[in-house]
């Protein structure tokens, strides 16, 4: 049982030592594993610091990307994780499962892998995202109904960013004991999928209100007061043409492979 654990850094050096330190033990729970990293250029020592942990630890292989391949951040790290994602489907007989997290402060804190242990025992997901502390931060990659699209492309975000951070606070808190919380889209700062089950399927930044019914647009209006969608523009985010890339990944892999989204209370990493 192997994994493939991926994703994209930028100007991650204070964090990437940590991380790297949890990695390993998130291997230790895989008979073997592979390190696949997509770095765009940075202003700080990531690119030093990965070629230093790699003559360390050979499984790490990593991309060098040194010019921008979009005016839009979010397309960008579409980018960087689709990278990583062509290596798991070119090698998808030997990685069943692949682990895409972000390498910064979220994930460099001290993990816990009973968590993770336990839930690949289990066989009632496809993607598997974790709980955090103090709170659920990735409110952005969160789709959950009624809350089906994103809190950013309706009225009133700033508010219900808050609405809806206590509202899966609440279903969590809430859950039977070994229960998983079906959803629409979560990440979170890492989740874990099995590779099969994501062949079809690619990340996108885009606004991607076409893989959406009509319904859970609605639905999400509806539940945020909004009178419908809206595009602002954020300074860092252009809400007319990014939105978060795991949305469309996620809902892209629930239309073609009916998958099972679930977030587990547990959480991974803790201070």
């Amino acid at each position: 049982m192997n994994c493939c654990i991926c994703g994209p850094v930028k100007n991650c050096g204070p964090y990437l030592t940590k991380v790297f330190e949890n990695i390993e033990k998130i291997g230790s729970l895989f008979d073997d594993y592979k390190i696949v990293i997509y770095y765009d250029a940075s202003t700080d020592n990531t690119l030093d610091l990965l070629k230093e942990y790699q003559r360390k630890n050979p499984r790490l292989l990593f991309y060098v990307n040194q010019k921008p391949l979009s005016n839009f951040r979010t397309h960008r790290i579409a980018i960087a994780r689709n990278h990583c994602l062509s290596y798991v489907r070119e090698n998808k007989d030997t990685y069943p499962y692949f682990i895409m997290m972000d390498f910064d402060d979220v994930n460099c804190k001290n993990i816990n892998v009973e968590p993770l242990k336990k839930s690949l025992m289990r066989e009632d997901w496809d993607g598997l995202s974790f709980n955090t502390s103090p709170h659920y931060y990735d409110i952005w990659a969160l789709s959950i109904w009624p809350f089906c699209f994103s809190y950013n492309h309706f009225q009133n975000n700033f508010h219900y960013h808050s609405v809806i951070r206590d509202y899966i606070m609440l279903k969590l808190k809430f859950l039977k004991p070994g229960q998983l919380l079906p959803c629409i889209s979560s990440f979170n700062g890492f989740s874990l999928y099995r590779t099969n089950k994501f062949l079809n399927t690619y990340y996108d930044g885009r606004v991607r209100t076409d893989l959406f019914p009509q319904e859970f647009i609605k639905s999400h209006a509806i539940a945020q007061r909004s009178k419908g969608l809206v595009y602002k523009d954020y300074g860092h985010v252009k809400g007319r043409y990014e939105d978060c890339e795991h949305r469309a990944f996620h809902q892209m892999a629930r239309k073609n492979n009916g998958v099972r989204i679930m977030i587990s209370r547990d959480i991974l990493f803790t201070s």
